[in-house]
C-alpha cells in the first residue's frame, strides 16, 4: 500500500504542478505583479511548491534528512535533466548559446550550496530565534547574489530574452481569464500540498520498511518525483531551440530550491536543522557543488576554438557518470 501511495502521490504533483506552472504564468503576465520579475518569482515559486510541500512535511514527520536531501536530491537531478539534453541535442551545442548572465546564476548556486557544505560539516550550533546563524548567511549572500545580478550589464540579456519568450507564448494563454487563473492555481497548490505530504510520509514509510537510509529516500525517489514537472519544461524549450529558457528554468528552479532551507530551519525546532542532518546529506551538498561546476566548465568549454563535434559532449557525460556515482555512495553508506 505505501508504494502505491507513494507512486499515486508522484503522479499527481507531477500532472497538478505543471497545471500549477502553466497558471502561474498567465497570472504574471496579466497582472504584471509589479513587474516581469515578479512573474518569475511567482513561476519560479510554482515549479518549486513540490519541493517546499515535501521538505516541510518531512519536518512535520521529524525526518531533517528527507527535508534537506529532498532539496538538494532536486538540485542534482536537475542537473542531470540538463545534461541528458545536451547530449541529445549535442548537435546543436546548447552550451555554446549561453551568455554570461546564466554563468553568474551559476556561480551564486555554487557560493550558496557551499555554505550549506561547510555549515553540515562544521555545524556551529549557534541559532538567533531558534534559527542558524549559517541560515543568516545563506539569506544574506542570497540578496546580495541577487542584487548584484539585477544590477549587472548581463541581466539586461536575461530580461530581453523573456520578454521574447513572453510574447511569442501569449496565444496559449488567451483562452484562460485571469480569474480562472487564480482559482486554479488555489486549487491547483491546494492539491500539491496534500499530494506532497502523502510523496513524504509514505517515503518515510518506504524507509522504514526496507531500511534504505532517509537520506536517498530524499535525494532520488522523492526528489526525482518532485523534479519531473522541470523535466517536461526543458524537453519543451530544447525542442523549440530556446536554450536560455531550459538552462535558465534550472539554474534558477536551483536557487529557488536552497530558500527551502530557510523554510525548514525556521519550522525546524530542536535547533539548527545543519547541525541535525545525516552526515551521508554531505555527498548529495558536495555532488552539488562538483556538478555545478562541471556544468559551469562545459559553458566556457564550449566557446572556446578547442570543442569539436567529438569533444563537445564530454562535460555533460561527465556530470551523469558522478550522478550515477553519487548514487551508489549514499545507497552503499545510507
Amino acid at each position: 500500500m505505501m508504494y502505491l501511495v507513494f507512486i499515486a502521490a508522484a503522479i499527481v504533483t507531477i500532472f497538478t504542478a505543471i497545471k500549477l506552472s502553466n497558471y502561474a504564468d498567465i497570472i504574471g503576465e496579466r497582472t504584471r505583479l509589479g513587474g516581469m520579475m515578479a512573474g518569475t518569482i511567482l513561476l519560479a515559486g510554482a515549479t518549486s511548491l513540490p519541493e517546499v510541500t515535501t521538505s516541510l512535511t518531512a519536518i512535520t514527520v521529524g525526518n531533517p534528512d528527507i527535508a534537506v536531501s529532498n532539496i538538494f536530491g532536486s538540485n542534482l537531478f536537475n542537473l542531470l535533466i540538463l545534461a541528458i539534453g545536451d547530449i541529445y541535442f549535442r548537435k546543436h551545442k546548447i552550451f555554446s548559446y549561453i551568455g554570461k548572465d546564466h554563468l553568474l546564476t551559476g556561480f551564486l548556486n555554487v557560493g550558496l550550496t557551499a555554505i550549506v557544505f561547510i555549515a553540515i560539516l562544521f555545524p556551529t550550533g549557534y541559532a538567533i530565534f531558534n534559527i542558524g546563524i549559517e541560515i543568516y548567511l545563506l539569506v544574506l549572500f542570497y540578496i546580495l547574489g541577487l542584487k548584484y545580478m539585477t544590477t549587472s550589464p548581463e541581466a539586461n540579456s536575461v530580461l530581453e530574452v523573456a520578454s521574447t519568450n513572453e510574447s511569442e507564448s501569449d496565444y496559449h494563454t488567451q483562452t484562460i481569464s485571469l480569474r480562472k487563473a487564480q482559482i486554479g492555481f488555489f486549487i491547483a497548490a491546494l492539491i500539491i500540498l496534500i499530494a506532497g505530504s502523502a510523496l513524504t510520509i509514505s517515503g518515510d514509510a518506504i524507509a522504514l520498511a526496507t531500511g534504505l537510509s532517509s537520506s536517498f529516500m530524499g535525494t532520488f525517489l522523492i526528489a526525482g518525483a518532485t523534479s519531473l514537472p522541470e523535466v517536461v519544461t526543458v524537453i519543451v524549450a530544447l525542442q523549440l531551440a530556446n536554450y536560455h529558457l531550459a538552462v535558465g528554468n534550472i539554474l534558477g528552479s536551483n536557487l529557488f530550491n536552497l530558500m527551502i532551507l530557510v523554510l525548514c530551519d525556521i519550522f525546524y525546532m530542536s535547533g539548527p536543522i545543519t547541525s541535525a542532518v545525516s552526515p551521508v546529506v554531505l555527498i548529495s551538498v558536495a555532488a552539488g557543488i562538483l556538478l555545478l561546476l562541471i556544468l559551469i566548465g562545459g559553458m566556457l568549454f564550449s566557446q572556446t576554438r578547442l570543442v569539436k563535434s567529438t569533444t563537445y559532449p564530454i562535460p555533460s557525460l561527465i556530470l551523469v557518470s558522478l550522478y550515477i556515482m553519487c548514487s551508489y555512495l549514499i545507497f552503499t553508506l545510507g
